[in-house]
C-alpha cells in the first residue's frame, strides 16, 4: 500500500510544507480506484460508436433489399418503346404496366377549340356591349362591358382573372390587333360557343367572332379496340402506361413494346451488393485488431458473430421460386473474405429468361428477399429488439452505474479533500510558529537564569 511523506525540513525551521501538494499525494489513492472505471467507461463508449456504425450499416442494407422486395420497387419498373416515335412516343411506363406488345393506329389528334375576333385597326379602340362565353356543356358566362374592361388589353385581362374557361390573349400583326380565345379544356368537351353583341364603339364598328380550331377527341385504335381521348397525351388506353400522340397516321400500325426494366433491377441489386459489402468490411475491422495488433473495440464480441452467423444463413438460404433457387443464379457469389460480387451479365441474363421467377425470389411469402429482410431488420437499431440495439442498451445501463460511481467517488475525495485541507493547514501553522514560540522559551529561561544566548559584548 503506498505512503505519503510530509517534508518540512527541520521542526525548527519554521517552514512548514506545501498542504495543496500534500492534498494532491493523498487523494491521489483515493482518485485510483476510479481508474478502472474510468477505463471501461471508455472501452463502453467506443463500442457504442462501432455498434451504431454497424447499425447504420444494417439499416443502409435493410433499404437496399426494401428496392428489391417492395412490389413497387425496382421490379415492378418498366420500360416504353414506340416503332414510330414520329407518331407515337412513350412518356411514361409506371409500376402496374405489364410487359407486352401493343398495336395502336392513330386515326386523328386531338385538338382544342379556339376562336378569334375581327381586326381593329387601333388597339386602344374603346369596346362597349357584351360578351358570352359557353365552354362545353357548361352554363354560358356573359360580360358586361365598362370602364375597367373596355379595351381588348383590359378584357382580355378580366377574362384570365376570372373563371370563364378559356385563356385569352391579344395578337397583333400588320392587319391590326383581335382578341383569340382557346378553351382551357381541349377535346369535344371544350367547344366553345360565343354569344352576346361586342361593338368597337370608336368606330361604331360591330365585332364577330370566327371559329379557329374545332374541339375534337383523338381517335385511335389500340390493339383493334376502338379508343378516343381528349387529349393528345393519352394514360387509359394501356394500363400502367401514358404515351403522346404526336401525328395522325390511320393506315399505319404503330408497335408499343413494354419491357422490364432490367437496368433499374441491377442497379438495385449492385447496391444490395454494395451495402452488403461494407457491412462485412466494417464488422472486419471493428472485430479485429488495428495496425499495431490492438484489438478493435468489437473485437470478440459476440453480437457481431451473431450478426455474421444469421446474414449468412439468409444470404445462403431462402426459398426457391421457379428456376431460382440460390443467389448465385443472380450472378452474385461469395468472396473468401466475405464480401460478395455481381456479375451483371449473368443476372440479365436470367432476368432476361426468368423475370417472373427472380421477382418471386424477392418477394414472394417466405422467399429469399423477405427471409433476408426479416434477419435484416431483427439484427439493426432500427428495432428496440434488435441485437445492436440489445447491446447498446446493456452498455448504457453498464455506463449508468459506472457514472454513478464515479459521481459518488468524487462526492467522498470532495469532502475529504475539504476536510484534509483544513486539518494540514492547521498543522502548518503551528509547525510555522515553533520558531517564535522556542524564542519565547529562551526569553523565559534568560530571564529566570540570567544568561544570554546573544550576549552583545
Amino acid at each position: 500500500m503506498a505512503t505519503v511523506g510530509i517534508n518540512f525540513g527541520a521542526a525548527t525551521s519554521g517552514a512548514g510544507f506545501d498542504v495543496t501538494s500534500t492534498v494532491n499525494s493523498i487523494l491521489a489513492i483515493s482518485q485510483g480506484i476510479e481508474t478502472p472505471w474510468n477505463t471501461q467507461l471508455t472501452s463502453l463508449k467506443a463500442q457504442d460508436t462501432a455498434l451504431s456504425g454497424i447499425g447504420t450499416d444494417l439499416s443502409t442494407l435493410s433499404t437496399a433489399v426494401s428496392a428489391l422486395t417492395d412490389f413497387d420497387g425496382a421490379l415492378a419498373s418498366k420500360e416504353g418503346s414506340s416503332s414510330d416515335t414520329n407518331v407515337l412516343t412513350l412518356t411514361d411506363a409506371g409500376t402496374t404496366a405489364v410487359a407486352g406488345s401493343h398495336t395502336v393506329v392513330v386515326n386523328s389528334l386531338a385538338s382544342t377549340s379556339s376562336n378569334y375576333s375581327d381586326e381593329i385597326a387601333d388597339a386602344s379602340d374603346t369596346l362597349s356591349g357584351t360578351l358570352s362565353i359557353q365552354v362545353g356543356s357548361a352554363a354560358a358566362q356573359t360580360i358586361t362591358i365598362g370602364s375597367s374592361n373596355d379595351t381588348l388589353a383590359t378584357l382580355a385581362s378580366a377574362i384570365n382573372n376570372g373563371d370563364y374557361g378559356v385563356t385569352a390573349n391579344v395578337v397583333t400583326d400588320a392587319n391590326g390587333s383581335r382578341l383569340s380565345l382557346v378553351s382551357n379544356t381541349s377535346g369535344a368537351a371544350g367547344q366553345l360557343t360565343l354569344g352576346g353583341a361586342l361593338t368597337d364603339s370608336t368606330t361604331s364598328t360591330a365585332i364577330s367572332f370566327s371559329v379557329g380550331q374545332t374541339g375534337a377527341d383523338a381517335s385511335l385504335t389500340v390493339d383493334g379496340l376502338p379508343v378516343t381521348s381528349a387529349s393528345n397525351t393519352v394514360s387509359n388506353a394501356i394500363p400502367g402506361v401514358t404515351f403522346q400522340l404526336l401525328a395522325s397516321a390511320p393506315t399505319e400500325s404503330v408497335q408499343v413494346q413494354i419491357t422490364n426494366d432490367n437496368t433499374s433491377v441491377e442497379t438495385a441489386v449492385q447496391a444490395f451488393v454494395t451495402a452488403y459489402n461494407t457491412l462485412a468490411g466494417d464488422i472486419t475491422t471493428q472485430a479485429g485488431d488495428d495496425s499495431s495488433g490492438n484489438p478493435e473495440p468489437l473485437y470478440g464480441d459476440p453480437t457481431m458473430a451473431l450478426i455474421q452467423t444469421q446474414l449468412s444463413q439468409a444470404l445462403f438460404g431462402g426459398a426457391p421460386s421457379g428456376a431460382i433457387n440460390s443467389i448465385q443464379q443472380l450472378g452474385i457469389t461469395a468472396n473468401a473474405d466475405g464480401t460478395l460480387t455481381l456479375d451483371t451479365s449473368t443476372l440479365d441474363s436470367i432476368l432476361n429468361s426468368n423475370y417472373s421467377d427472380v421477382t418471386g425470389y424477392f418477394q414472394n411469402s417466405g422467399s429469399w428477399g423477405q427471409s433476408l429482410s426479416t434477419t435484416i431488420n431483427g439484427l439493426g437499431n432500427s428495432s428496440p429488439t434488435g441485437a445492436i440495439s440489445l447491446e447498446l442498451s446493456q452498455n448504457a445501463t453498464t455506463e449508468s452505474g459506472l457514472n454513478t460511481d464515479i459521481s459518488n467517488e468524487n462526492a467522498l475525495i470532495a469532502t475529504e479533500k475539504s476536510n484534509l485541507t483544513t486539518e494540514l493547514n492547521t498543522a502548518n501553522q503551528e509547525l510555522q510558529a515553533i520558531p517564535d514560540q522556542l524564542s519565547e522559551v529562551n526569553e523565559i529561561y534568560s530571564a529566570v537564569t540570567g544568561y544570554d544566548e546573544n550576549p552583545s559584548g
